[in-house]
């Protein structure tokens, strides 16, 4: 078996349900679960309209390539979402459709990075998303972890990344908006990060798989492209974002993305996924274009998580400091014991609430570990259940309290 296995830490929510297997949760509660980001929203009628309607493709092998209309909607997505100009992304070399960006994020580590190479190391945001850590290891690289913690603003701290490293980096994990912080790194900070890639020639990799729920309408997240495109980097050399209709269409389970930029690396990450066995059926990709040709249904998805962000923080802001953030479905609570364990193992005996204990998402570096004390709750349950669950997250901190 390959020895890098026995390396990979335990999922988070395998550290969850061992937390939770000895509590007797409070039995006259209904179980919310807010601790999973899998969106509850209904998706768009017409996903199931053009599954039914192109069954007969389930009869036809797929290209790992994927459809060029799937291609070229995407690529005028990102055009338009980003104010890219036409034809500044070529469908044909610039974009590869993913079965979700969690396969897609972490076979392109394995695909990146070079093994040969001394000391290979792989920077990610802590707390971060567990994917690439496990991807950085599989591929024979060392993870190395940059704290997002309050002194930052929830944004990786990247200005004090010693030189060192950025002289080992092969590949540089970012997510914006964040998991499970929501913040969005700005554009200047993109550039920022581009120019030191291009300096130390190394791979950036950024998951925005939460870029198109966000919180003021008028103030979408910047994405790396849009941010290359401003610098006049038409290339977008060294750069490679990766996008998911999970979260903006509400569609996990149709595991349909993609990833689109510097046009060598998805030529040699589309020969990996030839390899890999990763084609994405031919069904979900006519389900995928109607996705992506349709802007209604996400404006009208933002307004729906919007109205649960405001009367579940109007229900808890009296009792807590707690605030919507720019993006995402998630708020990232400093809980008021410190003790992130303590905290969800109470609440979950006490009021039958699930939510993430934050230490679950991070890693301890140094004498810190920058999710210590912070809870991840997902407000991706209906608006009827994120209300009953603040007030009775109320309830356990007035009980708390006394």
């Amino acid at each position: 078996m390959n020895p890098a296995l026995d390396l990979l830490k335990p999922y988070p929510f395998e550290r969850l349900a061992v937390l939770k297997q000895d509590i007797n949760p409070n039995g006259q509660l209904k179980p919310i679960s807010l601790s999973i980001g899998e969106p509850k929203h209904e998706p768009p009628e017409f996903v199931y309209d053009a599954i039914k309607n192109n069954l007969e493709a389930l009869t036809k092998y797929p290209s790992t390539k994927g459809l060029p209309e799937l291609r070229k909607t995407i690529s005028h997505w990102i055009e338009k979402r980003y104010g890219i100009n036409d034809e500044t992304i070529n469908p044909e070399t610039q974009i590869l459709p993913v079965n979700g960006t969690r396969e897609a994020l972490f076979s392109f580590a394995q695909a990146v990075v070079d093994k040969k190479e001394k000391d290979p190391l792989v920077v990610m945001p802590n707390p971060f998303y567990q994917i690439y850590e496990g991807a950085a290891i599989l591929a024979g690289a060392t993870p190395y972890f940059v704290n997002a913690c309050e002194r930052t603003y929830y944004i990786p701290d990247f200005d004090n990344i010693p030189r060192n490293i950025w002289k080992h980096c092969q590949l540089l994990y970012i997510c914006s908006p964040g998991n499970p912080s929501g913040e969005v790194i700005d554009k200047s900070t993109l550039q920022q990060l581009i120019k030191i890639a291009h300096q130390y020639d190394f791979v950036i990799a950024s998951d925005e798989c939460y870029s198109e729920l966000y919180l003021e309408e008028h103030r979408p997240p910047p994405g790396l492209l849009e941010a290359a495109n401003d610098m006049g980097i038409s290339d977008f050399k060294n750069l490679v974002v990766f996008n998911s209709l999970s979260k903006r269409s509400n569609v996990p389970g149709l595991r349909s993305g993609f990833v689109a930029g510097d046009a060598e690396i998805i030529q040699k990450f589309l020969l990996y996924r030839t390899y890999h066995g990763s084609a994405m059926p031919l069904t979900t990709q006519y389900a995928s274009m109607a996705c992506w040709q349709d802007e209604q249904h996400v404006k009208e998805n933002r307004i729906a998580y919007r109205e649960k962000y405001k009367v579940f923080i109007d229900i808890l802001s009296p009792v807590l400091d707690i605030i919507a953030p720019p993006a995402s479905f998630y708020i990232w609570l400093k809980v008021p014991c410190g003790d992130d364990e303590k905290f969800t193992a109470k609440l979950f005996e006490d009021q039958n609430i699930t939510v993430l204990p934050g230490s679950y998402l991070s890693r301890k570096t140094g004498q810190a570990n920058p999710g210590l004390g912070y809870a991840r709750i997902a407000l991706v349950a209906p608006l009827d259940e994120c209300i009953e669950a603040a007030k009775r997250i109320r309830t356990y901190l007035k009980r708390y309290k006394e």
